[in-house]
């Protein structure tokens, strides 16, 4: 017999922690290879961590609601000695990276005991000091590397604030910056630091602009927000200060897509293995929408506007957990087929906790759906650091007036939806989104049966 560790795994390149939200196993449990044993949550995903080999749990080390450094062991497996070589000679081949002891963060109350929802990481941020610029080097050693390659967010945050990474010394894997330690920077250093540049967060080092925390009541349930929910907070609200919000609102007739669809979808169906919904029709729609108006995927880096070459996608999908955006990538490329069979495979893999940080990543523009629960419309925040995002509202009949061959107007029953496009008025003028918004709206009208 022989013990194996299991470690907080590395899910990207930009992620230096995560936090394990929720114990599938416990001491004593006997588990299978490959069997998942453990849930984290990181800023980007969250996933289902599977055991490296058979065996028997003897120690668990890092309780639910912590959060981590990657490579942390985490717990303890007994394992027959043969599978224990395996499992470290697999070990010994991934990229070493050195285990740090992992930072505290906000301390919150009791975990809620929702099983669907995964339980918040819990202590308190630990700013770090900046070092001196002579102690910093050429830039090339091992360490500094490492720092600077912080998370795109973190970065973001630093450049805003005019805050050199590489003068930090973070709380991350050797001594990388994580997000904590920029923000916890940010939040002690001198008005001449954090006032050097407008933050995302809190515009001019200015404390947030809301009003006093409630309080809660007697007999009120209070829960501390799990980590995707917190992530989600955080992004939205920094969105909102980022890009200047407009929205737009159109409707579109399905009827002949609906038709197409009752024509095609047995021969669809049979030909791909997926089911043929409305929303590859839209998504093949909005490509050619931005293909037309290429300023509709773009991103802005401070006075340049960057026009992505590649169109990726991102679905909202609804978890009972929070909400992720899986991203499609080079839309462009596919056809119908292509897109149902991304769109089905990337929702299922969502909603089972096996999608890869990198298959969240890279989006250029987002589509939401909140029509599937029966919203009419909606105006849907931008998804930094995308400039549009796409709201469908729910499809359903309606009756319209329609102008027949000979000019008279009739009632007929049509199969409409809602359009919206929010979109960052700094660089999109609302012409230019109404022009997209009436081009996928006259793509869907006019679908053509051949491409199905």
């Amino acid at each position: 017999m022989a013990l194996v560790d299991i470690i907080m795994p590395q899910m990207g390149e930009s992620i230096a922690e995560g936090t394990l939200s929720k114990w599938l196993k416990k001491v004593g449990d006997e588990v299978k290879r490959d069997e998942p044993i453990f849930e984290i949550s990181t800023d980007k995903v969250d996933a289902e961590i599977p055991s490296p080999s058979a065996g028997v749990i003897t120690e668990i080390i890092v309780m639910e609601g912590e959060t981590v450094a990657v490579q942390t062991i985490v717990a303890r497996l007994e394992t027959e000695k043969g599978a224990a070589v395996a499992a470290t000679a697999a070990a010994a081949a991934a990229p070493s990276v050195p285990a740090a002891v992992s930072t505290p963060q906000q301390a919150g109350g009791p975990p809620p005991k929702s099983e669907s929802t995964p339980l918040p990481a819990a202590a308190a941020h630990q700013t770090s000091a900046p070092a001196t610029s002579s102690a910093r080097g050429n830039g090339n050693s091992f360490e500094e590397r490492v720092k600077t390659r912080s998370s795109p967010l973190v970065r973001k945050i630093a450049a805003e604030h005019g805050v050199d990474i590489a003068a930090m010394q973070g709380s991350g894997i050797a001594g990388r910056v994580t997000k904590k330690d920029i923000l916890g920077y940010i939040e002690s250093a001198p008005p001449a630091v954090a006032g050097r540049a407008p933050s995302m967060h809190a515009p001019g080092g200015a404390e947030p602009d809301h009003g006093p925390l409630p309080q809660p009541w007697p007999g009120d349930r209070v829960e501390p927000m799990s980590k995707m929910r917190a992530i989600i907070s955080d992004h939205m609200i920094a969105s909102r200060r980022t890009s200047a919000h407009v929205t737009s609102f159109m409707e579109v007739d399905l009827t002949r897509i609906a038709r197409i669809r009752a024509r095609k979808r047995a021969e669809f169906e049979a030909a791909n293995g997926q089911k043929l919904t409305y929303l590859p029709f839209i998504i093949a729609s909005v490509v050619r929408g931005i293909q037309a108006f290429p300023i509709m995927n773009t991103s802005v880096a401070g006075k340049d506007i960057i026009y992505r070459k590649p169109i990726n996608i991102g679905v909202a999908v609804a978890l009972d957990w929070g909400l992720i955006v899986p991203v499609i990538k080079r839309a462009e490329d596919l056809s119908l087929g292509g897109i149902a069979r991304g769109l089905n495979d990337l929702a299922a893999r969502a909603r089972a906790k096996r999608l890869s940080p990198e298959e969240v990543q890279d989006g250029t523009f987002t589509i939401t759906n909140p029509g599937v629960f029966g919203s009419l419309m909606g105006t849907p925040i931008i998804s930094q650091p995308q400039v549009a995002i796409m709201g469908i509202g729910t499809i359903e009949k309606r009756p319209k007036v329609m102008t027949g061959a000979d000019g008279e107007d009739t009632i007929a029953i049509r199969t409409c939806c809602y359009f919206s496009i929010s979109f960052d008025h700094r660089i999109i003028d609302g012409a230019v989104a109404d022009q997209f918004l009436a081009f996928v709206k006259k793509t869907l009208e006019e679908f053509p049966e051949s491409a199905v």
